[in-house]
């Protein structure tokens, strides 16, 4: 069976994307191929995959034979056809930003003075790939290169060669698997460290090396061979992202080589607080497990702004100038370094003025984030009094530590829909009522409010077949499906009744457009309210709400006051849809301006229909972060602002200069 579509994956089949598109592919008994340019790989190998290089909008076909062909072609497809695929376990749709994501806060830095507009004297240039401004001791980090045995084996010693492989790529996985264990690592980082581990297990580098080995060559001698093949293969691929993963695969075939040794890498445990970590080059594992507090700032050799050393940076906030190539060798035998990660310069040995607008940079820097600090446990108000509550877009119990260190007061939409992405299976309603019991208690005494299950054609999960659509984004999605399956609808509803013995739990719904869905949703409820009631099953209320996001229910606002709790305007749909611009589609990105008259007409309609009918009126878009659109929405009467985590501490500032 085979079906052609254009690929919405943003920026591509790049490593993570990819490496979920395999497993998706590994789910289904079906022989898999995708096909692009008259090219073909087998679905089932991130590597090959990820060597077709395709990228966003490039045509491709899926094509499958077997059993469960027809299942594996839907829903290769609907991966392919959704922006956000492989994204799900590190970033939420619409909204947080990376670093929300990885549970961290992001460093916040001032615009740039002109001065450092000027070239600086000294300075060796490099790929700027994390903002920032650092000044430390060099702390060099170059651990032996890995040489060839180059062992001629004989017949007799082959088998147990393959099995001296074998058993080492497990040990590589057994460990990369007990690091997604631990509990401090970031959703960012853990999910890099499962695009590795996939490449480790991956057909097409164990094939490499097996056929090999079967030559009479030794397996370490097979392994640096194999990977050297298919990073090249990687380098020539025209994309900066497959160029990026040459790195991972040399990376992970140093790693199989130090199993077969028995060797352990040198350890970055003891670099010294607020170091600048020098290297050749860094494997991600080892530095997603490495001390980032500590580190001050990485300068390396290879890596651009693409590689995964680049993408742990940003998200821990480290900044980080890479591809210097020979230059860190120099650089290594510094005492201190002075690195300026947004235009990617680093000096040896700072002295003089230099090392003065270096350190007064890094002054500004730290005095504006200590700032934003002490508005942390601010509780804002508007000028009369009222309480504006600033709480946090999140989509998983991940995100919870990096809203809270934050100072979110609550979270204003908590986004279902990845717990339903990440499993292969629906979620049972245990599972949901252990998370969102989980999720209230982390926040009590503050409202968490969850959205019921958003998921439409545009975002495909396992378990629920969608129809064909011209336009997923108008079609049977949000509410509309969910009312349409109450095998899908009521184990959430009831997960959330029990959950809402826990905390302050508020449920709201997505799309709305007409007032009967908020109704039938009611009677839903009480029907869920009976069953748990006759199973002697625990339960709480909850308050419920809507989503404001279709021009319709910003119409009919005054009839759905009177039905709900809340109303929480989603600005990033609302925009789309008022301006009948699609969002993901650059062509028309101007249109999708929060700003535009009749997107604030919108919200400014809503806003008064909730305020006449006595209801909180927040907002859950990106918008509500905004410093310069949060007096108007005070203005209009808005009570609750929720947005990415980073965001919090400066909307505070914001309110409170205007309740001052």
């Amino acid at each position: 069976m085979e079906r052609s579509t254009i690929v919405r994956v943003h920026e591509g089949l790049h490593a993570r994307p990819a490496t979920r598109f395999v497993k998706l592919a590994k789910s289904f008994e079906s022989e898999v191929e995708i096909i692009k340019d008259g090219k073909s790989a087998s679905a089932k190998s991130a590597v090959k995959l990820m060597l077709l290089a395709v990228k966003e909008n490039d045509e491709v076909t899926i094509r499958t034979k077997g059993a469960d062909e027809i299942e594996a072609v839907e829903a290769l497809v609907g991966y392919l056809e959704n922006p956000l695929a492989g994204l799900a376990e590190e970033q939420a749709p619409g909204e947080p930003d990376a670093a929300a994501a990885a549970g961290v806060t992001l460093k916040i830095e001032p615009t740039k003075p002109a001065a450092f507009e000027e070239e600086i004297s000294g300075a060796l240039k490099g790929v700027a790939a994390s903002e920032g401004y650092a000044v430390g001791t060099a702390f060099a980090h170059f651990p032996p290169e890995i040489k060839p045995e180059r062992r001629t084996l004989s017949v007799g010693d082959i088998n147990a060669e393959l099995v001296r492989f074998a058993e080492a790529v497990e040990a590589v996985q057994a460990r990369m698997n007990a690091s997604l264990a631990s509990d401090t690592l970031s959703a960012n980082d853990r999910g890099i460290i499962a695009a590795l581990r996939d490449i480790a297990a991956d057909d097409e580098l164990r094939d490499e090396v097996v056929a090999t080995i079967n030559t009479g060559s030794d397996a370490v001698t097979s392994v640096i061979g194999a990977a050297a093949k298919i990073a090249a293969q990687f380098g020539q691929v025209d994309d900066p992202y497959l160029n990026a993963r040459a790195d991972d695969v040399q990376a992970v075939g140093r790693q199989i080589c130090l199993a077969l040794l028995g060797q352990a890498d040198i350890s970055l445990d003891d670099i010294p607080e607020r170091a600048i970590l020098i290297a050749e080059d860094i494997g991600a594992w080892d530095l997603a497990r490495a001390p980032l507090k500590r580190i001050g700032g990485i300068v390396c050799g290879h890596g651009g702004a693409t590689s995964h050393i680049a993408i742990i940076a940003r998200a821990h906030g480290i900044p980080a100038v890479l591809g210097m190539g020979a230059q860190v060798h120099y650089l290594a035998k510094a005492r201190e370094i002075a690195l300026d990660g947004h235009r990617g310069h680093v000096v040896a040995d700072p002295e003089g003025p230099v090392l003065d607008r270096f350190r007064t940079r890094i002054d500004e820097a730290a005095r504006e984030r200590e700032a934003l600090k002490a508005f942390r446990d601010t509780t804002p108000r508007r000028a009369d009094g009222t309480i504006i509550e600033v709480a946090a877009n999140i989509g998983s119990l991940e995100e919870i530590d990096a809203a809270r260190e934050a100072g979110a007061m609550g979270v204003g939409l908590f986004r279902t829909e990845l717990l339903f992405m990440r499993h292969m299976h629906l979620p049972s309603e245990d599972m949901q009522a252990e998370t969102y019991a989980a999720l209230a208690k982390a926040f009590t005494p503050y409202p968490v409010i969850v959205r019921t299950l958003d998921i439409g054609g545009d975002k495909p999960i396992s378990g629920i077949e969608f129809p064909q659509e011209e336009n997923p984004f108008l079609g049977w999605r949000g509410i509309r499906m969910c009312l349409d399956r109450p095998d899908i609808f009521k184990p959430q509803l009831r997960a959330l009744l029990r959950a809402a013995v826990h905390g302050n739990v508020k449920v709201m719904l997505p799309m709305v457009a007409d007032v009967s869905e908020v109704r039938a949703t009611r009677a839903l409820i009480e029907t869920c309210k009976a069953e748990l009631a006759a199973e002697k099953v625990t339960f709480g209320e909850f308050q419920l709400g809507v989503m404001i996001e279709t021009p319709a229910a910003v119409l009919i606002a005054p009839a759905l006051a009177k039905e709900v709790a809340f109303f929480s305007i989603g600005t990033n749909d609302l925009t789309q849809y008022i301006m009948a611009a699609d969002r993901l589609n650059p062509t028309v990105a101007k249109l999708n301006d929060v700003t535009n008259v009749a997107v604030m007409s919108a919200i400014e309609m809503t806003a008064r229909a909730g305020v006449a009918a006595g209801i909180m009126v927040g907002m859950c878009g990106e918008a509500a972060g905004r410093p310069d659109l949060i007096p108007e929405f005070l203005r209009m009467g808005l009570t609750e602002l929720s947005m990415s985590p980073a965001s919090i501490q400066r909307a505070k500032k914001r309110i409170a200069e205007l309740g001052a």
